[in-house]
């Protein structure tokens, strides 16, 4: 027996894995940007156990990972706030995000507003 076979089956495995991962980095890459409209809510638990408190700059979002840092910009002032995302939501048709009212002042709205979404990290 050569060294041939157990090479070419661990060279398709490898090219195997390797699209695997070029496919992950894409859908990641589709989820960098997205807009859409941005609500305000706090009170309660979120979905990862913390309460969503007024004075802090976290968001629900609806399938990004719990930890993911997420520039929002709202798109009729520019003006751009981080904050983290530690629940799941919206629940409305065309909502993109819900942030606390701690985001939304430093956005300078309050109920809605028209958002653009950029991944900038993980906590």
């Amino acid at each position: 027996m050569t060294a041939r076979g157990p090479l070419r089956a661990a060279c398709g495995v490898f090219a195997l894995l390797l699209t695997t991962a070029f496919a992950t980095i894409s859908n990641a890459e589709a989820l960098h940007q997205q807009t859409g409209v941005a609500s305000v809510y706090s009170g309660g638990r979120t979905a990862n156990g913390e309460r969503a408190l007024a004075g802090r700059l976290t968001a629900a979002h609806r399938t990004l990972p719990f930890g993911t840092l997420v520039k929002v910009t709202h798109r009729g002032n520019g003006r751009s706030v981080v904050v983290r995302i530690n629940d799941r939501g919206p629940f409305r048709h065309g909502r993109v995000i819900d942030i606390t009212p701690a985001a939304a002042r430093a956005l300078g709205f309050s109920g809605l507003a028209p958002v653009s979404l950029t991944i900038v990290g993980h906590s």
